[in-house]
């Protein structure tokens, strides 16, 4: 069975994908300043790793839980609902951008903005 991440175009597709991401993330009004202080080197390579695991390219994650990784901007920087799904809009359209079908687009979005993860991230 062929996982979401090799349908993706593998390491090299998600590395493209992070990166466009983040150009339109750190563009985006509604969401630059989460990132305002943030080694954006590192932060890239996290959000790869992560990806990679989430799409099946692999069956290791080292990075921090979603909670642990997120509970300082929700307690301190007011991390809402909103924002996540500002985010996730961000996603989609650079995956739409990148000339991702809607099947897969589909996929990513039922990962990435599960239910589970909002409630890690927002620390619900």
């Amino acid at each position: 069975m062929t996982t979401l991440f090799e349908q993706l175009g593998g390491a090299a597709a998600v590395d493209l994908a992070v990166d466009k991401f983040y150009e339109r993330v750190l563009q985006d009004d509604r969401i630059k300043h989460f990132f305002a202080n943030v080694d954006m080197v590192k932060q890239r390579a996290h959000q790869k790793a992560f990806l990679t695991y989430a799409f099946g390219g692999t069956d290791k994650y080292d990075g921090r839980y979603m909670r642990e990784a997120h509970q300082e901007l929700v307690q301190n920087h007011g991390l809402n609902h909103e924002h996540f799904d500002a985010v996730a809009e961000d996603l989609m359209i650079t995956l739409e951008e990148m000339g991702v079908s809607e099947e897969l687009k589909a996929q990513v979005a039922a990962i990435a903005a599960a239910p589970q993860h909002k409630s890690d991230v927002l620390n619900q």
